[in-house]
């Protein structure tokens, strides 16, 4: 069920997604921003169900967990130095998945299809 209707709200939606890239970039330098971009993914899904937004949101959702999983691992296996290259790998793949997202909401598309 596509929860936007009209060009109005599909825009709106659109640049609310593209908010939420931005606070996720944002916080490699001011991290609670991740922590907002993450509640507002869960509050406005509904929003975009059905619409090729949903799958940017599943993205950004996903990013975040995944990182936040492979932080933690990487930060318990600092002492052992494995989780010195466990956080750089995390923090690249990280940006990729922004970037790639970001771009990919630039271009009207959705993820996981070329």
């Amino acid at each position: 069920m596509n929860n936007i209707e009209s060009p109005e709200n599909e825009e709106s939606a659109k640049t609310l997604t593209t908010v939420i890239y931005s606070l996720y970039a944002a916080s490699y330098f001011v991290g609670v921003t991740a922590i907002v971009a993450i509640v507002m993914n869960y509050v406005k899904k509904d929003d975009v169900a059905g619409a090729f937004l949903e799958s940017h949101f599943r993205w950004q959702i996903r990013t975040f967990w995944f990182g936040v999983l492979w932080g933690v691992l990487g930060t318990i296996t600092m002492v052992f130095i494995v989780g010195w290259f466990v956080l750089v790998a995390n923090g690249i793949w990280v940006i990729y998945r922004i970037v790639k997202g970001w771009l990919r909401l630039n271009d009207g598309k959705p993820m996981y299809t070329d």
